[in-house]
């Protein structure tokens, strides 16, 4: 009896101990897939579904920053749902909604404008879908309605080109009178690039905008507008300012069907550096660009990952950028990649 219960006894101590190390091996197992689950939802770490909404295919720039989103967005293994807006507005919304509709972990899009988003921004807030804002800002009282801002800063770019100029004309005797070729009205690249080219010149009197209209950012518009400039003020105008290349380079043809010599007769300074626009300073036409690099499709990426991992960021991240001159263009051609 005495044998019989010691091995009553023996086998409640083993089937114990199996029952602890299963219960360790279950909590083991518990605790990786917590590990492996990089985000609240569980979704950052797994293939994504990304609404990206472009403004369109207005410029060089354009075409290359489309590019990068959709290159990026695909070699990091997820998929991409893509809306071009032809610049309109009502087709941004459309494209938004759908997306919402459609359930997508992400909304990454370039406002057409900056006004307006209110009530879209809201929905998608309210579907729990993440909106991050690429190259251009959104006007709205509540930013909770999107996570991040990642582009450049325009009103610095408008300030470079100033600064450019001040330089440029620092020995100059008399006015120099200035044309300028505004990007789509409402537009924040539009909007800031003026603001800041007028911050600086505001303190030298002798720089002054004579004419100043939009050419909707695309490269015959620029032509057109340029057209009615030297149609009314041909013999005046000293300076173009541009608000982007595509412009510019549309200007510099109506410039030469005028019989002046751009990049001398009239300096030309444009915004973005794109190849045209080396191809034109290597040519002697154009004086100056501002760098506004559309290449960051990865950085946005890493910042839709992050986000859904639970990671916070800034409000607004900036993509690093340079000026390029007429001197250097030759040289770096070859380099560019837009």
């Amino acid at each position: 009896m005495k044998k019989l219960l010691q091995g009553k006894v023996l086998l409640l101590i083993v089937m114990s101990v199996i029952l602890l190390l299963s219960a360790c091996s279950s909590s083991s197992s518990g605790g990786s897939t917590s590990d492996n689950t990089d985000s609240e939802d569980g979704k950052a770490g797994d293939k994504l579904v990304i609404g990206f909404s472009q403004v369109g295919a207005e410029s060089e720039w354009r075409t290359a920053n489309t590019k990068s989103m959709q290159d990026a967005i695909k070699a990091a293994g997820h998929e991409l749902k893509f809306s071009d807006a032809q610049q309109k507005q009502e087709n941004q919304l459309k494209a938004i909604r759908s997306f919402i509709a459609q359930k997508v972990d992400a909304i990454v899009f370039s406002p057409v404008v900056e006004t307006g988003f209110e009530t879209v921004l809201q929905e998608a807030k309210d579907a729990g879908i993440p909106v991050f804002l690429a190259d251009r800002a959104v006007d709205i009282e509540d930013d909770s309605l999107w996570v991040t801002f990642l582009g450049s800063d325009f009103v610095e770019e408008g300030r470079k080109a100033a600064n450019w100029l001040v330089e440029e004309t620092k020995d100059v005797e008399g006015d120099v009178n200035i044309v300028e070729l505004q990007g789509t009205v409402g537009s924040a690249p539009a909007i800031d690039r003026k603001e800041g080219f007028e911050e600086v010149i505001k303190d030298h009197p002798n720089l002054k905008v004579i004419k100043s209209q939009t050419g909707d950012f695309t490269r015959a518009k620029g032509k057109e507008v340029m057209e009615a400039f030297l149609k009314s003020d041909g013999e005046n105008i000293d300076v173009l300012f541009s608000h982007n290349d595509d412009m510019a380079i549309g200007a510099i043809q109506a410039i030469e069907e005028y019989g002046l010599e751009p990049g001398k007769d009239i300096k030309i300074i444009g915004v973005d550096a794109v190849k045209g626009a080396f191809e034109a300073m290597a040519d002697g036409k154009m004086n100056v660009t501002i760098e506004c690099n559309p290449l960051f499709g990865p950085q946005m990426v890493d910042l839709i990952e992050a986000h859904l991992a639970g990671e916070k960021m800034e409000k607004r991240v900036a993509v690093e950028e340079s000026m390029y001159t007429m001197d250097q263009a030759e040289e770096l051609l070859p380099t560019r990649e837009y």
